[in-house]
C-alpha cells in the first residue's frame, strides 16, 4: 500500500481502478536556425495557432451538441487566449531575436507567463495560468503532430489519472463511468476543480508520480476530503474509508434534503445565504445547494490572459450567462478586482513593487475610465433580465465612491440615450475589507445601498499579514480581537444608516464562525456552493437570542485563541442541549 498526497480540490470518496491517460507535456527540442529560416518557423507557428483555433471551434460544436451551451465558457476562454496578439507576437520576437526555433520559442514565451503569474497573490488569478498553459500545450501538440490520448469511454467504473484534465475533458466523460479524477497539476482554483465542485466529482490535484504507468489498473481510492490518493490499499484501510464514504455520502443525501428550506433561524430570524462564483457553471450548484442567489460574482477572468480590455458586448454575454444560471434569484456583480500589471499592455510589463498597495481594483478601474463604464454599462443591461445589483471594490474613501457613482450615472444616461433598458434603480454596494473603509464605515453607508465584507483581505490588512506566506500563516486569525472589532464597528454603521451588510469571505463558508456573525447582526452570507448547505444547518439550530449572547461574549477576550476556545465551548453546550 502506497499513500499520495496532493490537494483536496473537490470532495468525495471514490473507489475504483486507475486509468493512466497521458497528457504528459510535448517533449519540446530547442535548436538553432539562420536567419533565413525565420520567415518558415513564424509561419509554422501561425499555421499550428489556426489549426488550435479549428480544433477547438470543433470542440465547441461538438460539446454543444452533447450538453448545451450552458458549459462553453471554457472553450470561449481558450479562444480568446489564442485571439491574443502577445501570444504570437513574443514568440515571434523570440524566433528572430534569439534565431531558435518555433516550438523553443513558445516554450519561452510560456515561461514568461509562469513567471509573471507566480506574482501574483490572489489564488484565483494565479491560477488562471493553467488555461495559458493548457492552450499552448495544444498549439505545441499541433507542431509536433502528437495525438492526445482520448479519454476512455464505456471501460467501466474508472478513475482517471493524468498530469492533467482539462475543463473540456471533464464535459466528455460518462460520469457514470468515471467515478473521480486525479491530476499531477493544478490546485483548488483552477478550472477543472470549479467544474469537478460543480459536476460533484471527486478529485485530488497536485499528486506528484500518480501517472505511473505501473499504477495503470491498481485499485485506488481518492479522498477528496483529505486530499489523499490511496494505491493498492489493504483491508483494514479499505473498510476504513469504505465508512468515511459511507459516512460522507449520508451526510450529504440529508443535506441536500434541506436545500429547499428557508435559511431562518428557531426564533424566525432569516438570513440570506447565497455563493461565491467565478464562472456560469457554478451557478447550478449554487441553487442546487440552496443559496439564495449569487453573493459575489468574481468578473476579473475575463480580463486575463489578453492584451487589450474585453468589449461591452463580449462582458453581456458573460453576465448574462450568468444571471441565466441562478435566475430569477439575485445577482452580484463585482467590479474589476484585479492589479493593472497583471491584466494589461503584455505580460512582460514590470510589475510594481508592491501590488497589494498599488494600483488594483477601483483604482485601476477609476484610472481607465471609459473601460470601466464599458463594465458598468454591460452589467447595467443585464439587470434588464432579473435583479442584479453593483460591488465596487477595495474602497477606501468616498472620494472614490463618489467618482465611481458619477461614472455610474454617465453610463446610465449613455443606455438612455440609446434607448437600451436598465434597472434605473439598480443597487450599488461597496466591498469594506482595508481598515480605512473600516474607518469610514458610517459615512460610507450614506452613500451606497449595501455593505460587502471581505474578510480575506480584511484579515491581511487589518494584522499585517500575507496569509500565503508558510511562515505567518499561523497568525492569520479570523477570531483576532482586532477583526472582530471590525466586523462590529462595520455591522452597527450599515444598521446606523438602514443598510444591509453581507460577508463574503472565507469566514462565511465556516460553521463555526455562524454563531458569531449572526449574533453581530449580519444579513447576509456568501461563500462557495459546497459550504452553503452545511452552513444552513448550523442556522436553522440557533436561535438569534443565543447567538446574540456568543457573539457578545466573544468580546471578553484578548487574544483569538481564547475566542476560539470560548466559541467552540458554547457550541458544544449548544449541541449537549440538544441532546438532552
Amino acid at each position: 500500500m502506497r499513500i499520495f498526497s496532493g490537494i483536496a480540490a473537490s470532495p468525495g470518496i471514490a473507489m475504483g481502478r486507475l486509468r493512466i491517460i497521458d497528457r504528459s507535456r510535448t517533449v519540446v527540442t530547442e535548436y538553432p536556425i539562420n536567419s533565413d529560416s525565420v520567415c518558415h518557423e513564424t509561419s509554422r507557428l501561425a499555421q499550428a495557432i489556426e489549426d488550435t483555433r479549428a480544433e477547438l471551434e470543433s470542440l465547441k460544436c461538438s460539446l454543444a451538441e452533447k450538453s448545451g451551451e450552458d458549459h462553453l465558457f471554457f472553450i470561449e476562454t481558450h479562444l480568446m487566449i489564442l485571439e491574443d496578439e502577445r501570444l504570437v507576437s513574443e514568440a515571434t520576437e523570440i524566433i528572430r531575436s534569439c534565431l531558435i526555433n518555433a516550438e523553443g520559442a513558445l516554450r519561452r514565451t510560456l515561461h514568461r507567463y509562469r513567471e509573471t503569474f507566480a506574482k501574483i497573490d490572489d489564488p484565483y488569478l494565479r491560477e488562471r495560468f493553467s488555461d495559458i498553459e493548457t492552450v499552448i500545450e495544444r498549439v505545441l501538440r499541433s507542431m509536433s503532430g502528437e495525438a492526445v490520448e482520448p479519454l476512455p469511454q464505456q471501460e467501466g467504473k474508472i478513475i482517471i489519472s493524468a498530469n492533467d484534465i482539462t475543463p473540456s475533458d471533464l464535459l466528455q466523460i460518462n460520469r457514470n463511468d468515471v467515478l473521480a479524477i486525479v491530476t499531477e497539476i493544478g490546485g483548488q482554483t483552477s478550472h477543472t476543480a470549479i467544474l469537478a465542485r460543480a459536476l460533484d466529482l471527486p478529485a485530488v490535484m497536485g499528486v506528484d508520480g500518480i501517472t505511473d504507468l505501473l499504477l495503470d489498473g491498481v485499485a485506488v481510492i481518492v479522498d477528496g476530503l483529505s486530499g489523499s490518493v490511496i494505491v493498492n490499499p489493504d483491508q483494514e484501510t479499505f473498510q476504513s474509508s469504505l465508512r468515511r464514504k459511507q459516512h460522507y455520502e449520508y451526510v450529504e443525501y440529508e443535506l441536500l434534503k434541506t436545500a429547499h428550506l428557508p435559511a431562518v433561524t428557531l426564533d424566525g430570524h432569516s438570513m440570506y445565504l447565497r455563493g461565491n462564483v467565478e464562472i456560469p457553471e457554478e451557478g447550478a450548484s449554487v441553487l442546487g445547494h440552496g443559496g439564495s442567489g449569487v453573493g459575489l460574482y468574481r468578473t476579473e477572468i475575463l480580463f486575463m490572459n489578453r492584451a487589450s480590455m474585453p468589449d461591452e458586448e463580449e462582458q453581456l454575454v458573460l453576465y448574462r450567462s450568468m444571471q441565466q444560471a441562478i435566475a430569477p434569484h439575485l445577482l452580484t456583480i463585482r467590479t474589476l478586482d484585479a492589479g493593472g500589471d497583471k491584466l494589461l499592455g503584455g505580460m512582460d510589463q514590470t510589475g510594481e513593487a508592491n501590488p497589494a498597495l498599488g494600483v488594483r481594483a477601483i483604482r485601476l478601474s477609476l484610472s481607465m475610465p471609459d473601460e470601466f463604464k464599458k463594465q458598468l454599462r454591460a452589467i447595467l443591461r443585464v439587470s434588464a433580465d432579473g435583479p442584479v445589483r453593483i460591488l465596487f471594490p477595495m474602497i477606501s474613501g468616498m472620494e472614490e465612491v463618489r467618482t465611481a457613482k458619477t461614472l455610474l450615472e454617465e453610463a446610465k444616461r449613455e443606455l438612455t440615450s440609446s434607448g437600451i433598458k436598465f434597472d434605473s434603480k439598480i443597487q450599488v454596494g461597496v466591498m469594506i475589507e482595508i481598515p480605512a473603509a473600516v474607518t469610514l464605515a458610517d459615512l460610507l453607508a450614506r452613500e451606497v445601498d449595501y455593505f460587502s465584507v471581505g474578510t480575506n483581505d480584511l484579515i491581511q490588512y487589518t494584522l499585517a499579514i500575507d496569509r500565503s506566506n508558510e511562515q505567518l500563516s499561523h497568525l492569520y486569525q479570523p477570531l483576532h480581537p482586532a477583526v472582530l472589532r471590525s466586523l462590529r464597528r462595520i455591522i452597527q454603521a450599515a444598521h446606523g444608516a438602514g443598510i444591509p451588510a453581507c460577508l463574503c469571505g472565507e469566514m462565511a463558508g465556516d460553521p463555526l464562525y455562524l454563531p458569531v456573525l449572526l449574533g453581530l447582526g449580519y444579513d447576509e452570507l456568501s461563500m462557495g456552493a459546497g459550504s452553503l448547505l452545511r452552513v444552513k444547518q448550523i442556522l436553522r439550530r440557533c436561535t438569534l437570542k443565543r447567538a446574540a449572547r456568543i457573539a457578545e461574549g466573544c468580546f471578553a477576550f484578548s487574544t483569538a485563541a481564547e475566542v476560539e476556545m470560548y466559541l467552540k465551548s458554547q457550541i458544544t453546550l449548544d449541541v449537549a442541549e440538544s441532546i438532552d
